[in-house]
């Protein structure tokens, strides 16, 4: 047994030995319901996000566009007073204690929504997300369809990257899916908060929500590990403690999937290994070199005729790009993906000249995207007219 793996059932018996009481999972309401007016205009209007900023009236965000609704500005008490009844007891009380907090809310008969409230110029402010009330299918988002193949994979660390409101999620959610209709596996999920409810089809499927089910991610992804998972899903990478669990957990037989804040293959990587002390980062090089299965990052682009439809870029990490991470050589994995084409490899300029080609996106924004200007403008080169 690996000393990761050792140092993995350490944990666990600490967590067993000081094992936290369960949180509730009752919302302390207040009235709602200037709240559930705003988000079901929302709805109605197809939209995807309320915004909700002191000094400005409610805004929502229409096609990747924010438009402002025709009421007076708000102050950060009046946001306050709006968000807090609608959010979960311990996201209320972290709120309180460091300013920000995420919760899941739900309206009969509207939907599910993701709120964060925050602060901003020493005032409360808000973002609530619409989710989708059904997964979609992998097939119908528009990716590279190599991306399916990663819902095969047996074991290893696929990371799914991209800025803010680029999809991650629903990427991540539709490979669960695909895995979840075609096989017969047990997945466990850890999220802050949930998103995608999934239902169990071909798979077993358990769902763990932060702050109501596990009080952070590393008790809740070293607690999934003795519930003899065949997939876990780690909403988000956000701590070394997160970070060297899941890497242990992918080494070890599991198939790991998770989401990071990176634009690219190679600050994916750096973004993890950076995460650690300096001493430890070319040991966590190692430790990725072998457990790195694939890396996706995506974007949103605007799509002709309206909505928004996502560009992705696809490294399926082969035997030089395990070299490449190990060499701390990451300047060299974009060479890679043209290598391992075969394997399912895409590139970013790749995927956004296809786009343009079937007439999904305008040139002009596909070339505001990519990265190698150069490459796009030979794979799709502009046509004026």
């Amino acid at each position: 047994m690996s000393d990761e793996a050792e140092e993995i059932d350490r944990l666990i018996t600490e967590l067993n030995a000081t094992a936290e009481p369960a949180l509730g999972s009752q919302v302390a309401r207040g009235d709602v319901a200037r709240l559930e007016a705003w988000l079901g205009f929302l709805a109605a209007r197809g939209g995807s996000d309320l915004l909700l900023v002191g000094g400005g009236p409610p805004a929502l965000r229409l096609d990747g566009k924010v438009v402002r609704l025709a009421e007076g500005p708000l102050d950060g008490v009046d946001i306050e007073e709006a968000i807090l009844p609608a959010m979960a007891p311990h996201a209320q009380r972290h709120y309180r204690q460091a300013g920000i907090a995420d919760s899941s809310f739900r309206i009969a008969g509207v939907g599910r929504f993701r709120i964060n409230l925050h602060r901003e110029r020493g005032r409360a402010a808000a973002a609530v997300r619409m989710l989708p009330t059904r997964v979609p299918r992998l097939a119908s988002l528009n990716l590279p369809p190599s991306v399916e193949l990663l819902a095969q994979l047996p074991r290893g660390l696929v990371l799914v990257g991209g800025p803010t409101g680029s999809g991650k999620t629903t990427t991540l959610a539709a490979i669960v899916d695909d895995i979840n209709r075609r096989d017969a596996r047990h997945i466990v999920t850890i999220e802050d908060p949930i998103e995608y409810e999934h239902q169990h089809q071909g798979s077993l499927i358990e769902q763990v929500e932060i702050g109501i089910d596990a009080p952070d991610f590393p008790t809740a992804l070293r607690a999934a590990l003795r519930q003899a998972p065949d997939v876990l899903v780690v909403g988000e990478m956000r701590d070394p403690e997160t970070m060297k669990i899941a890497l242990a957990a992918a080494e070890t037989g599991h198939l790991v999937l998770s989401t990071v804040h990176t634009t690219d293959a190679p600050s994916a990587v750096a973004r993890v290994a950076d995460s650690f002390p300096v001493e430890r980062q070319n040991t966590i090089r190692q430790e990725l070199a072998m457990a790195l299965a694939a890396v996706v990052t995506q974007t949103l682009l605007p799509r002709q005729g309206g909505g928004l439809v996502p560009a992705a870029e696809i490294l399926v990490v082969g035997y030089g790009a395990r070299q490449h991470i190990r060499k701390n050589a990451l300047q060299h994995l974009h060479q890679e993906i043209t290598i391992t084409r075969r394997a399912g490899s895409v590139t970013l300029e790749e995927s956004l000249a296809k786009l343009v080609k079937e007439g999904l996106v305008d040139w002009r924004d596909a070339h505001a995207r990519a990265v190698h200007t150069q490459e796009f403008e030979q794979l799709a080169p502009r046509c004026d007219g």
